[in-house]
């Protein structure tokens, strides 16, 4: 039976509780930081305490208007282990089985909560993180709910719980990460590996993941960044001279468990930010492992980007450039292309050049991959940046960008690069593809424009049988924090990866957080002006914090259909 969709926005709403003195965590290493979170967890506590000495006659209490239990949209829920819902302030949900209630994601809300009270035996509480609009909103947002599992005098047992929007990672929410974690290995092993990677689990959640080392520091688990699995990691350091993992094995094995500070990069960022992780030892077999999580900590300081000053402009011309000399002497100008310090070989910036196949035929940097044909290499993303280039070159316009991650000579990291091919025929007539990337290139409009260009060709050509090449994760259309999105003359939302849960509404009156129109002005500069650019204030996906954001529209016809496709980059001012 599906939920109506008020009730359900408003099922795990926000809460906002009277002061109350938290209950002393039993583990020392678990201290909430934030007032918000301590008021939460007292209440639930203290709720919890209720039905274990009262029972189900405690329910009366909690369903009471006014009370502690229930002001404005703070309130208590009760599960039983089923997933009926018990306790609501919506009596039209008490007595439902919602156990299949799922995030935008498809992420499980019903049955990750009632994991978090009762999957391991010796942990009755716990915190479980998904994405859901706020009430009343479109937006999903990070929400953070605490559950206990209380027992009442009549044996029955039920999950007690309230939530809140979660602007940061508590460090209280990463050890309650990796005490589920160690507890799933030291019951299942390496069987526990699978959920760590699931992204649909209880051990991803915004920019925390859960990780694996050995003692000699190999690194079995690490789904944020998966080209590090299997590498020996014990002489890595931080961008401030830091040997972090060689600190975690010493302090799991001096103290079976403690904090780390360290610079490391967010997932899908290249630049290192201050992170915090928890570990602890876990036994794996006849061996022992280090379990970890890490928070980044709000406002902490990140190293300065590493990025060269090229903008996209500047690469293109000198792409177009050599083409151009490519054009007029075929392969007589590779020996210029090798020259270092040169126009075209200088600070990193080099060119590649691939016949139509796919094989390099030149590699100024790296000689030894002349040769090899990488027509279908994926970057750690999963990214076919190799299918990518040469779809990119075949296009109407014989041109484009192509971002993947890759890591620079001598990192470990992956990081975003940016590159720009283009098709060239030779004086014998041959094709080929000559491209030169850049790493950490700051966003620029001409990739917006590239894509949203890009973008319209193929719902020109396929309408809307070209969805799901927008949709595609690992596709031209997303990269980094843009994605391209279509709307109809109308203002209903099509397609938007970034947001998936605002496809199929009409957005039309939708504003920012100043209030300003924000489709409309699209709407309006796609079909008066065929075209242009639109600035206002927007979440990044998976953010709770509103990021000024400039976007590119236009408008195209595909049959009878007319549709607005856009994308746009986020400057990194906040509201």
């Amino acid at each position: 039976m599906l939920l109506p969709l008020i009730p359900l926005v408003a099922m795990l709403a926000p809460v906002r509780v009277v002061s109350q003195t938290a209950t002393a965590p039993t583990n020392p290493d678990q201290i909430y930081e934030h007032e918000e979170t301590r008021n939460l967890v007292a209440l639930v506590n203290d709720a919890t305490d209720l039905i274990r000495a009262k029972g189900e006659a405690g329910f009366t209490e909690l369903r009471a208007a006014g009370s502690r239990w229930r002001q404005d949209d703070s309130y208590i829920f009760v599960l039983d282990r089923k997933g009926n819902m018990l306790v609501h302030p919506d009596p039209t949900l008490e007595g439902m089985n919602v156990i299949d209630l799922k995030d935008v994601n498809g992420k499980p809300i019903i049955q990750g909560l009632i994991n978090a009270a009762t999957t391991l035996p010796n942990k009755q509480e716990g915190w479980y993180h998904y994405e859901w609009p706020v009430p009343d909103g479109l937006l999903p947002r990070w929400k953070s709910s605490f559950v206990r599992l209380a027992t009442a005098p009549s044996g029955k047992q039920y999950i007690v719980g309230a939530g809140m929007y979660d602007d940061r990672m508590e460090r209280a929410f990463v050890v309650d990460v990796v005490n589920d974690a160690v507890g799933q290995i030291e019951a299942n092993g390496e069987a526990a590996f699978v959920r760590f990677h699931d992204p649909k689990g209880p051990f991803l959640a915004k920019d925390a993941y859960i990780f694996v080392l050995k003692p000699n520091g190999v690194e079995i688990v690490n789904p944020a960044f998966p080209n590090l699995e299997g590498r020996n990691l014990t002489d890595v350091k931080d961008t401030q001279g830091k040997n972090p993992i060689q600190e975690m094995i010493s302090v799991v094995q001096t103290k079976s468990s403690g904090w780390v500070d360290y610079m490391w990069p967010k997932p899908g960022e290249s630049v290192s930010t201050v992170k915090s992780a928890y570990v602890r030892k876990a036994k794996l077999g006849n061996d022992w492992v280090v379990v970890g999580c890490g928070v980044y900590l709000a406002d902490a300081p990140r190293a300065r980007s590493t990025g060269t000053a090229m903008t996209a402009p500047e690469l293109m011309a000198l792409v177009r450039d050599g083409a151009a000399l490519l054009e007029e002497q075929g392969e007589e100008a590779y020996p210029e292309f090798r020259k270092q310090d040169s126009k075209w070989f200088h600070d990193g910036t080099y060119f590649f050049i691939w016949d139509t196949n796919g094989t390099r035929v030149l590699h100024a940097a790296d000689p030894s991959l002349e040769g090899q044909n990488d027509a279908e290499v994926k970057d750690v993303l999963g990214r076919p940046y190799g299918r990518m280039f040469l779809e990119a070159a075949n296009n109407s316009s014989g041109e484009g960008w192509v971002h993947y991650m890759y890591p620079q000579p001598g990192d470990i990291f992956p990081t975003w690069k940016s590159t720009f091919v283009k098709r060239v025929s030779y004086p014998d007539g041959t094709q080929h593809i000559i491209g030169s990337g850049v790493y950490n290139m700051q966003m620029d409009k001409a990739f917006i424009e590239d894509v949203v260009n890009r973008a319209s060709t193929v719902l020109a050509d396929e309408g809307r049988a070209g969805f799901v090449k927008l949709r595609d994760k690992t596709g031209h259309f997303v990269f980094m924090d843009t994605y391209v999105f279509v709307l109809t003359p109308e203002g209903i939302e099509l397609v938007n990866p970034g947001q998936p849960s605002m496809e199929g509404k009409n957005i039309i009156n939708l504003k920012d957080v100043n209030g300003k129109e924000l489709i409309r002005e699209c709407l309006d500069q796609a079909s008066k002006n065929g075209g242009g650019w639109v600035e206002y204030y927007w979440y990044k996906p998976g953010d709770n914090t509103p990021m000024r954001k400039l976007t590119y529209v236009r408008q195209v016809q595909s049959g009878q259909e007319t549709y607005i496709v856009g994308s746009g980059f986020y400057t990194d001012e906040e509201i």
